[in-house]
């Protein structure tokens, strides 16, 4: 492939196929208290299973068994902890939800959603610990590099906290993840070009790309009303999302591991379907689509991954 896929990561490491099975364990997150991410209704990106059982043993069965229903099975299975702040609780409430992921006979490591400003040493050293035996990796919720942004959506911390969180959970040999969104309120196109080079700096292993969405029931799907803001926000139509994509590849560092292209929602949490992404016959597109596309632009263009990026060794000499 013209860039470096989350799937082939996992098979170099594993030697086999990875499947990761998301987990609602119950916890919360530190920004409700104050109104909460004006983009986030958390229900929208969790899997219909996870509402059907409340253990964490019974969530993985569930996902186990639909994993294998729809899709081919695979050999190892990470228990993610996706929904909310998954380190935003006690040391001794973390270890008991993380021991019962690990308890499970196909369960192989963990990976932990959650926000900057919900580690500290102490989780992180736990984290370091379950590490020496298991898979363990982190994934932060980034959403930008921008500080200006990360106010205009409430996200209750700036990017310094941000930085500092992924050096410090690099520093103890854990995978570093982090979820970026395309397109939030006064973002230009010049902007999310120059984060590639704000993040080619941090110690990361893997990237999420997300287009922003308009969902039911946030803070954003009021401010949408508004004419003005509405104008704040990029469009993209699919080809110029796709094109987009691939800009933003080509300046990243080969090296990083681009676990998503595009984020999705299921339509009955999409307060403007008119920004969801569709096939020329009208239907919606996938997310599992969307990968194809990339490729193929990047092979029109002949370019991949990479290309444009120059370490900071090689800008400083020019």
């Amino acid at each position: 492939m013209r860039y470096n896929a989350y799937s082939d990561y996992f098979r170099q490491r594993f030697g086999t196929r990875v499947q990761k099975l998301s987990i609602d364990a119950g916890f919360s997150c530190p920004n409700q208290a104050t109104g909460g991410c004006t983009f986030c209704t958390n229900e929208a990106f969790s899997p219909s299973y996870l509402r059907r059982v409340d253990t964490i043993g019974g969530q993985l069965d569930e996902g186990i068994a639909f994993h294998r229903h729809r899709y081919r099975s695979a050999a190892v299975y990470l228990a993610y902890f996706q929904a909310y702040s998954n380190t935003y609780a006690p040391i001794d409430v973390l270890r008991r939800r993380y021991d019962e992921a690990l308890r499970h006979p196909e369960v192989v490591g963990l990976v932990i959603g959650t926000r900057p400003d919900c580690v500290d040493d102490r989780v992180l050293d736990l984290l370091a610990d379950y590490a020496k035996e298991y898979y363990v990796a982190v994934e932060y919720g980034i959403e930008s590099c921008f500080d200006r942004t990360l106010r205009l959506v409430n996200r209750g911390h700036d990017f310094a906290c941000t930085e500092s969180a992924i050096r410090a959970t690099s520093q103890r040999g854990l995978p570093v993840g982090c979820h970026l969104i395309l397109g939030l309120p006064g973002e230009s196109r010049d902007d999310l070009l120059a984060e590639m080079d704000i993040l080619n700096r941090l110690p990361l292993t893997t990237l999420k790309f997300h287009q922003l969405q308009i969902l039911k029931g946030t803070a954003m799907e009021r401010q949408y009303r508004d004419e003005d803001f509405r104008r704040t926000l990029l469009q993209f139509s699919l080809e110029e999302y796709i094109a987009l994509v691939c800009d933003l590849l080509e300046r990243l560092r080969p090296d990083l591991v681009i676990e998503r292209l595009a984020g999705e929602v299921p339509p009955r949490f999409q307060a403007c379907p008119e920004r969801s992404f569709r096939r020329k016959d009208g239907r919606l597109l996938r997310n599992e689509e969307i990968p194809a596309l990339v490729e193929a632009e990047l092979a029109r263009r002949g370019t991949r991954q990479g290309s444009l990026y120059k370490s900071e060794s090689q800008t400083s000499t020019i």
